[in-house]
Parts: structure tokens; C-alpha cells; sequence
């Protein structure tokens, strides 16, 4: 199955450095990780990237004028849990992270409009987000964005982590959606 080819867009921070923001190819995947910060996601990316082979999900990095991996996004276009993400109407987005430099520059509202646009072309009219609940400045910039508080996620989960092992994880969330049409 060929890989489907993702739209592009470019933002220019306030120091004049331009990012990109583009799809992620498999050889993005260890900039992913922020020099070990995340390299105990490595096989989950990775499975990520493998289902993103499908069209299910789609993955963007953001990329800064020296080719290094600042930011990145991941959206469930369809999920096993419809309430998430159910391939027509409803579409999640998450992993979305910026490096510490990039943040509080626009950035980050200007990828969350290009992927409300993008799904917006694709039919989609709802996405939804989940925010921890101790990350006040993202959930602000979420709600200046339209988005709205609809309930609390517990946020267990599990993963396998590089060394295969299994790790559990309590990261309780706020379930924020929009509209987007």
C-alpha cells in the first residue's frame, strides 16, 4: 500500500526562524525522541508510524531551518475506541508536543489550525484533545482556539518501552472537543 502524501505548511517564528511543518518520514522517528527525552516511546512511535502506513493515523513533525524535529503531532483519523476518533465525523489529535524554544511563539496554535483545516477537507467535524490536567498553558491555548472542557479522562494506559518492557501510566486528563464546522 503506498503511503499518502500529507499537506505542508511553514510558520516564521518571531525570531525569523522558519519552521516547517510536514509530514514525518520512518527516519524522523529517532529525532522524535529529543535526544533520549522520549526514547522510552521509541516502539510505540514506531507502531504509530506503521499504522500510519494504513491512512488511520497521520503523523507531522515540525522541523526548524536546520533539519532538527522541534515539535510533532499525531492524528487518529480511526480509532478501535470510535468515542475518539470514528473515520468519518470525529478525529483525535495527540502527541502533540514542542520543544521548549518553539513554545509561547504562535507555533503551536498555527499547527492546531492547520490540522482543523485538514480535517475540515477531509469532512471531519469534530476533534478531540486530551490535556493533562496539570498543563494549564496548553489547555489555555486550547480554549483561546475554540476548544471546550466536556469531562475529565482518567488517562491509565500502557506501553512497552524500549527494552520491551511494560509500562503503565496515570496521567489524568481533561476530554477537550470542537466543532469544527
Amino acid at each position: 500500500m503506498s503511503i499518502q502524501i500529507l499537506p505542508e505548511s511553514t510558520y516564521q517564528i518571531p525570531d525569523g526562524d522558519v519552521v516547517r511543518i510536514r509530514q514525518a518520514h520512518e527516519d524522523d522517528l529517532p529525532g522524535m525522541e529529543w535526544d533520549g527525552e522520549y526514547a522510552h516511546f521509541r516502539r510505540l512511535y514506531k507502531q504509530h508510524f506503521q499504522n500510519s502506513r494504513s491512512g488511520n493515523t497521520l503523523i507531522w513533525v515540525a522541523e526548524n531551518e536546520e533539519g532538527e524535529i522541534v515539535g510533532q503531532v499525531f492524528l487518529s483519523l480511526l480509532s478501535n475506541q470510535s468515542e475518539l476518533a470514528d473515520g468519518i465525523h470525529r478525529a483525535y489529535l495527540f502527541s502533540f508536543r514542542l520543544k521548549p524554544a518553539y513554545r509561547n511563539h504562535g507555533l503551536g496554535g498555527h499547527i492546531l489550525e492547520f490540522m482543523e483545516s485538514y480535517l475540515l477537507k477531509r469532512g471531519f467535524d469534530t476533534l478531540r484533545i486530551n490535556v493533562a490536567r496539570d498543563n494549564l498553558l496548553a489547555r489555555r491555548m486550547y480554549e483561546r482556539h475554540g476548544y471546550r472542557v466536556v469531562g475529565p479522562e482518567e488517562g491509565r494506559w500502557h506501553y512497552q518501552d524500549q527494552y520491551g518492557h511494560w509500562q503503565a501510566v496515570h496521567e489524568p486528563a481533561w476530554r477537550m472537543l470542537k466543532k469544527l464546522k
